[in-house]
């Protein structure tokens, strides 16, 4: 949902015109209230997005009016005006429910940096709600097993999981799960009611993660322009997904170990002390075992973390599962589409489970829904996977020789598997088990020093690998 209808009560005509012309300028439709009986009874007729609501009024004053709002939406988004000496009563109406307030008079580009704000959030609560409705219909769909597999252990689990608030630190390579394991745990637990909030530690700096997580105070640095949640308060009462949790700064790793001992923190650039009831589970594709003895994690953080421990097993370790999820995945994508195909082989899936399948679960999907669309036969054979999981006979007589110093290898091995990605490298990342970050730094080094290789590249890879190669710029 995003916002289009907008309320401006205010008793004060001027200032009631000159935020609704504001808003209206910026696209949006907006209707005025010039005190609060007036304002409740549109709101009683009328479901708005945001309500911009004056504290003080004559016949009912914002606080009675945010109270009828609350009692009716629930999910109405209100912001308090207020003079300088009503501060007091706009955090009481915060504690009854405002999303924020703002000392009048105040500026266009407060309002503009308020509202970005405000759509951040509704965005995070639509992504809510979207998990949240796909997990209660139909929660275990992509984990469609064998009886045999090795994963009816780690998905029995997981109702008992829910229950608890201890953390969940969920461990796989990628492609396996892990977030939807996650997801799970939460559909189960007796707080999907509340928000369910996820931060991907390997997207942001650190200066940026450490906002995102405990959110700052207005001036706490430079575009710091007004004050913001941060994800911890966000998920209050809920829970948190910390997704790829090794890549987290030994700085944001001291500030995570506190909230998890003491339930508290502040804001960057705040002083007061926030308490919050937050679940932590958090994912990783790393060994932090190895991490804590390379000295990148930091022990006692992961003991905090690996309270309950869930080791998802990789797709080629439990072989058994693979033509069960060939044929879901088949019927899921073929459903709905004009395609001649109507099943796939047994030699098909026989082909199918003797791969090893480096992308686990995520590459199968990808996998069968790329046939579902390109193939115009009635029925899969091995033949249609040829170019997408075996390693060409030109390809293996061109192995990693002995002269090639490592930098060579390191390269060749990621122009190889950009290749086998179609040049996607968010995809190659994870199947060479690196941050997307430490990919791209690795192909602008080799940009800025082996320039020559780019020029002649035909000299070093074969054709295919060319493409990939090129892709690199675009």
């Amino acid at each position: 949902m995003s916002i289009e209808k907008i309320l401006v009560v205010d008793d004060d005509d001027l200032s009631r015109s000159y935020l609704s012309e504001a808003l209206q300028r910026n696209g949006f439709s907006v209707d005025n209230a010039s005190d609060g009986q007036e304002a409740v009874s549109l709101t009683d007729r009328i479901n708005y997005d945001m309500i911009f609501l004056d504290m003080r009024m004559p016949r009912m004053g914002g606080l009675k009016v945010l109270e009828r709002v609350k009692k009716t939406s629930k999910e109405t988004t209100v912001v308090i005006m207020t003079a300088y000496g009503s501060i007091e009563s706009a955090v009481e109406a915060m504690q009854k429910g405002a999303y924020d307030y703002i000392i009048k008079p105040f500026s266009l580009d407060n309002i503009e940096l308020l509202l970005k704000r405000v759509q951040e959030r509704q965005k995070l609560i639509d992504e809510n709600k979207y998990w949240r409705s796909k997990l209660d219909s139909n929660v275990e769909n992509e984990f469609i097993l064998d009886k045999r597999s090795r994963m009816f252990g780690v998905l029995n689990n997981v109702k008992r999981i829910a229950q608890s608030k201890a953390s969940v630190l969920i461990q796989g390579e990628s492609g396996t799960g892990k977030e939807l394991i996650a997801h799970s745990i939460y559909s189960y637990s007796q707080r999907k009611s509340k928000p369910f909030i996820k931060v991907n530690c390997a997207a942001l700096s650190e200066s940026l993660l450490e906002s995102e997580l405990f959110g700052h105070e207005k001036g706490a640095f430079t575009g710091a322009d007004l004050k913001r949640m941060g994800r911890f308060e966000l998920a209050n009462g809920g829970t948190l997904l910390l997704d790829e949790i090794s890549e987290v700064s030994p700085k944001i790793q001291a500030k995570l170990l506190r909230v998890l001992e003491q339930e508290e923190f502040e804001r960057v650039g705040g002083t007061k002390t926030l308490k919050v009831d937050v679940r932590i589970i958090a994912t990783t594709n790393r060994d932090l075992r190895q991490e804590i003895e390379k000295n990148n994690f930091r022990q006692d953080l992961y003991f905090r973390l690996n309270v309950i421990p869930v080791i998802v097993p990789p797709l080629r370790e439990r072989r058994e599962d693979v033509p069960v999820l060939a044929e879901y995945f088949f019927d899921k994508y073929k459903s709905g589409i004009d395609t001649p195909l109507t099943r796939i082989s047994n030699e098909a899936l026989d082909r199918l489970a003797q791969y090893d399948w480096p992308g686990n679960v995520r590459e199968m999907k990808n996998l069968i829904h790329r046939c579902t669309v390109m193939i115009d036969s009635e029925v899969l054979v091995p033949e249609h996977f040829e170019n997408m999981l075996t390693v060409s006979k030109s390809k293996k007589n061109k192995e990693f020789s002995v002269g090639q110093t490592i930098e060579d290898v390191e390269r060749d091995l990621i122009y190889k598997t950009l290749e086998k990605t179609g040049g996607n490298k968010t995809r190659a990342a994870e199947i060479l088990d690196v941050t997307p970050r430490t990919l791209r730094n690795k192909l602008s080094r080799y940009k800025e020093l082996h320039s020559e290789l780019e020029l002649n590249i035909d000299t070093d890879i074969d054709e295919e690998s060319k493409v990939a190669a090129e892709s690199l710029s675009h």
